[in-house]
């Protein structure tokens, strides 16, 4: 028996894409599917995707390019 890639990425529910918020701004995210990542502009943060969950705590968050 073979088992699926574990190389393939999980995709997150886009029902829950569409209620999430930033938790430090409350402000809305975008889905980077390439990076597995929410952005919000407004923070200039990256919330991680890890399995196909959103990290959603600031301390997980990296500093994207972007001025707040």
């Amino acid at each position: 028996m073979s088992e699926a890639p574990t190389s393939e990425r999980k995709t997150v529910d886009p029902k829950l894409l569409e209620i999430l918020v930033c938790p430090l701004t409350k402000g809305p995210l975008r889905y980077d599917a390439a990076a597995q990542e929410l952005i919000s502009d407004k923070a200039g943060l990256a919330y991680p995707i890890r399995d196909g969950i959103p990290i959603m705590l600031v301390d997980e968050a990296r500093p994207t390019d972007a001025k707040p």
